[in-house]
């Protein structure tokens, strides 16, 4: 089980901005700042965590790497799409079917980290 996951960014009050919205509308609030970032909790699941990287080098995005989302339903997962974009996110995938029961949608936040926000069935 994961416990949390972190991305990185190269300013961190413009990333806080960003995720505070965003996250705020899974029920993700504020829970542990740190030396660096910040980590959001929610109800269930892992933490999520907004840091510069630690070594102090420029944050980066990996290729293949992203995180996932998970959202009570289709409305919401259209809803948190269409805010990551009004945030300032740049789109990687409407909303949509992609089969098995796996509804969801692709955006790249305000540092180029990839996440997805979806559902099943």
């Amino acid at each position: 089980m994961i416990g949390y996951t972190t991305i990185g960014t190269k300013d961190l009050a413009k990333a806080l901005a960003f995720y505070d919205t965003l996250l705020g509308e899974l029920g993700g609030k504020r829970v542990m700042e740190t030396k660096n970032g910040q980590l959001y909790g929610f109800a269930q699941g892992p933490l999520f965590g907004v840091t510069k990287p630690f070594d102090g080098n420029v944050q980066n995005c990996g290729n293949g790497n992203m995180i996932a989302l998970r959202a009570p339903n289709r409305d919401k997962v259209g809803e948190l799409h269409a805010k990551a974009l009004s945030l300032g996110g740049v789109d990687e995938g409407a909303p949509g079917d992609r089969g098995g029961g796996f509804y969801g949608a692709y955006f790249r936040d305000l540092d180029g980290n990839k996440l997805c926000v979806f559902t099943m069935g």
